[in-house]
């Protein structure tokens, strides 16, 4: 009788003890949440940026709106850096021997040969950098005392055929062809925009497109210290 009475009044209360146990599950929750012992886990911020390149596929830094981008010879804001084409003049002195300052360009392949045929790589350093490279090659090994100076000369590049203003244009930055054209003038009205020649130090030419390279910036290739550009004229 009693075993009965127990169990109607456990039927009768059953809903105020789910309240009972969930009001002390909440207190119990919430100490633990104040707990240095027992931290909540809290998901690692996500930078919307870089989450959105992540579901792109690509390495965009935030800031940037992931669009394909043509490589150029050295960072924008690091013009000191020397680049394939560059004229340096290289001094050497504090050695037994008398060395004559070597002026050598660098090749297409980023190097220069120096004295003992020592050959380094100048494209992508600054001249600090190289100087220091370049007298850690040579002391003590070859030389025990060695003081290394580089001097750059100015950059240029060249724009001939049906342009405004053809010749010589100095280097100051990073350009590409189309921009290179802008800064001679523009096209006179019988260029041949369609087979725009531009010719590498090493001899490697590229013909480009001028209508396609408007639409698609890769088509547009970097210039280069040293390089030329031919606007061809156009037939009728």
């Amino acid at each position: 009788m009693i075993h009965t009475r127990f169990l109607r009044l456990c039927g009768r209360g059953s809903a105020t003890v789910v309240a009972l146990l969930a009001v002390m599950f909440s207190a119990g929750c919430g100490s633990l949440s104040n707990d240095p012992k027992y931290p909540v886990f809290q998901p690692p911020a996500t930078n919307s940026a870089q989450a959105a390149s992540a579901a792109l596929g690509t390495n965009s830094e935030p800031g940037t709106n992931g669009a394909a981008t043509i490589p150029t010879p050295f960072p924008a804001d690091r013009p000191e850096i020397i680049n394939i084409g560059d004229t340096l003049t290289i001094t050497f002195l504090d050695l037994p021997i008398v060395v004559q300052p070597i002026e050598r360009q660098v090749a297409s392949d980023g190097t220069i040969t120096l004295i003992d045929n020592q050959t380094f790589t100048a494209a992508g350093k600054n001249r600090g950098e190289l100087e220091k490279e370049i007298r850690a090659k040579y002391v003590p090994r070859l030389y025990p005392r060695m003081t290394v100076t580089i001097k750059p000369f100015e950059r240029f590049f060249f724009v001939g055929g049906e342009v405004r203003q053809p010749g010589a244009q100095r280097y100051l930055s990073p350009i590409t062809v189309l921009k290179a054209i802008q800064s001679a003038g523009d096209f006179t009205d019988f260029a041949q925009r369609k087979k725009i020649r531009l010719t590498r130090l090493d001899g490697k030419k590229l013909t480009i497109n001028w209508y396609d390279a408007q639409k698609d910036p890769k088509l547009d290739p970097p210039v280069y210290p040293g390089d030329t550009i031919h606007v061809p004229r156009r037939i009728f």
